[in-house]
């Protein structure tokens, strides 16, 4: 039992946020799952512990980041978000604050989630902020860092966009165009994505890693 880890999710009640919380609390690695919610999640178990959290006022809730594992699932849109500002809070200024704290406390694994042609030079403000923050937390130095970059993100939403709407619908047929070079451009469902989180989680080696959509993929297939 000594060997077993502690996790923190950032994001649980997102697309990917909602499977990776199933598998961790399924899976025997964890001895206890803390998840930072905006709101009480309907759901309990005996390894989670729910905190009530103002994002704004991270350093407020330090005390919960003694953590192995940190898994930040935070993102948005600007649509959503209703701002560019307001976006980047977001899906920047709030994963960079975890991480600083999270390592300040001891966390020796960071796992975040960004997007495929995340690049801080790009010439689109939703690469380019994405990009950011895998630069961001590479500086910050975690032992072991991991970056996933999903392709069109496949699942339930709770929100309606209906750009993914459509690419969903064309899913089929873009998964038998898309071989070779074009296979890291497939759709890729969202437990998926937790899936290669969590068999990450239990690789031995340190260092930064960045996993393009394909390599996700081929992780989820583990057993």
């Amino acid at each position: 039992m000594t060997n077993l880890k502690s996790a923190l999710i950032v994001g649980a009640t997102g697309l990917v946020g909602t499977e990776l919380l199933k598998i961790l609390l399924t899976e025997s690695k964890y001895a206890s799952v803390k998840v930072l919610t905006r709101r009480k999640l309907p759901m309990t178990n005996a390894k989670l512990e729910q905190i009530i959290t103002d994002f704004d006022q991270l350093y407020q809730y330090q005390q919960h980041f003694q953590v192995d594992d940190v898994y930040c699932c935070l993102g948005t849109t600007i649509k959503t978000a209703g701002s560019q500002q307001a976006f980047k809070k977001v899906d920047f200024a709030y994963p960079l604050e975890l991480a600083k704290l999270t390592k300040a406390s001891g966390a020796q694994k960071f796992f975040i989630i960004t997007a495929m042609g995340a690049d801080r030079n790009s010439k689109f403000f939703y690469n380019r902020v994405k990009g950011e923050i895998e630069e961001e937390l590479k500086n910050i130095e975690f032992p072991t860092l991991h970056i996933f970059r999903p392709s069109l993100l496949l699942g339930e939403r709770k929100e309606f966009r209906l750009g993914e709407k459509i690419g969903v619908f064309l899913s089929p047929v873009l998964a038998l165009l898309m071989i070779g070079p074009l296979r890291k451009y497939k759709p890729i469902h969202a437990r998926d994505v937790a899936m290669a989180m969590y068999q990450t989680s239990k690789m031995s080696e340190s260092g930064c890693f960045t996993h393009e959509s394909n390599e996700i993929q081929s992780f989820s297939n583990i057993v």
